[in-house]
């Protein structure tokens, strides 16, 4: 299906939507293919941007609406890109999507979620609480309607969904599909990773249950997160009132990450605004090797820094321990400004992990060139397929926004051609 005058967009997070939209507005046939059972990607999961410290939904609505008014622009969620052929301008794409088991009947009454008696680790909030096997990912998913892990759910056996919808809106015999598209350029919006924090044995994540990364710490401070927006530990809920961020956890490390992700210095000073705004007695401490506020960020960076109850501390904290008493934690390291031995004791720590682009674990099935970083390298030796957002390099919002307009320029470009 499709024509060689079309243009595949290969996820459906912020970069993906900009593009899809820029391009079908443009006059373009788009399709969009998006991993997950919603659009939204990354940013869905944030609870505000910086440095304005407003909620993503608000600019994510209106890409939502302008995609679903567009005749030009088709969708497939759960859906995974298994192999390229052809090359610019006559593209063979294979699809293959994963049932939803729920169809376009669902009004997203909550009924089949009410009657499921299985959990599910919420993948949304990072696996910091459950919801049901049948559930809407998040409030604002788009498309608004159910999905049901097919992983966990018991089928037929329980089908207890199935009774209890009154739109015939379940169908537990949704078959996988295998789809095969025509077009003329691919642009590869695939995103990025939070780096996995299991690695820096050191930090104790995944060993101590106080220890947590930024994007989770994202999930914790909204409304609809796994403790609705109350900044509580995970070990014993209670409301923490130090909270230690250290950054480059893994980055600028050539045993990990070996390059600078660019937000993460923001990302952690706008999470202490979070901490400061929910428990005004709360203290912040926030590790750092440089901080890194570029441009018009600057401001950002010196208004909140004013904050009598943040500390900010050159230092590259070497160990964390458990207090097994109370679960605290105890932070090592040196201050290198002062040459003085850092030792701190705190509720909660939170490690700003870098961005890793997410084709160094899924390459695109097809011959492009990556940078020493798994990167998608902005210079290809052939037309055609190209990287966009954050698979090209680390990137806030605005700076991603940017780059999918211009990818969006040169798919069109590809198929113009």
């Amino acid at each position: 299906m499709g024509d060689k005058k079309s243009i595949l967009v290969v996820g459906g997070g912020i970069s993906g939507l900009t593009t899809a939209i820029e391009a079908a507005e443009t006059g373009f046939a788009v399709t969009v293919i998006e991993k997950n059972p919603y659009l939204g990607g990354r940013v869905a999961q944030l609870y505000q941007y910086f440095p304005k410290l407003c909620p993503p939904n608000c600019g994510l609505e209106i890409n939502f609406k302008r995609s679903k008014n567009n005749a030009r622009i088709t969708f497939y969620t759960q859906a995974q890109v298994e192999s390229i052929a052809g090359s610019e301008g006559n593209y063979q794409v294979t699809v293959k999507t994963v049932p939803r088991f729920v169809n376009d009947n669902c009004t997203g009454c909550n009924k089949c979620a009410e009657a499921c008696p299985v959990e599910r680790s919420n993948d949304f909030n990072y696996g910091m609480d459950k919801n049901k096997a049948a559930y809407l990912p998040y409030p604002m998913a788009f498309p608004m309607k159910y999905v049901i892990d097919g992983s966990v759910c018991l089928g037929k056996s329980c089908a207890k969904c199935v009774e209890v919808c009154p739109y015939q809106a379940i169908d537990l015999d949704m078959p996988p599909e295998t789809l095969t598209l025509e077009v003329g350029s691919i642009v590869w919006a695939a995103g990025w990773n939070p780096y996995d924090a299991t690695k820096l044995e050191n930090y104790g994540f995944g060993q101590y249950p106080n220890v947590i990364t930024n994007v989770m710490m994202e999930r914790l401070c909204d409304d609809h997160g796994p403790t609705q927006g109350k900044i509580l530990r995970p070990s014993d809920q209670k409301e923490v009132t130090k909270v230690a961020f250290i950054q480059c956890a893994g980055s600028r490390d050539e045993n990990h990450l070996a390059y600078c992700s660019g937000i993460c210095c923001l990302a952690s000073l706008k999470q202490a605004t979070y901490l400061r705004e929910k428990n005004p007695e709360a203290q912040a401490f926030i590790y750092f090797i440089d901080i890194r506020a570029q441009g018009k960020l600057e401001d950002f960076y010196v208004k909140v820094k004013q904050d009598e109850k943040l500390s900010l501390v050159k230092s590259k904290i070497a160990l964390i321990n458990e207090d097994p008493a109370t679960k605290d934690l105890i932070l090592e390291g040196e201050d290198t400004m002062s040459g003085q031995r850092v030792r701190e004791t705190v509720d909660l720590v939170v490690l700003a992990t870098g961005m890793e682009p997410a084709t160094a674990q899924v390459k695109v099935p097809a011959e492009v060139l990556y940078d020493d970083y798994g990167f998608i390298a902005s210079e290809q030796d052939q037309n055609g397929i190209y990287g966009a957002g954050t698979a090209k390099r680390p990137s806030d919002v605005a700076g991603v926004v940017q780059d999918a307009a211009g990818a969006a320029l040169r798919a069109i470009q590809s198929v113009r051609r």
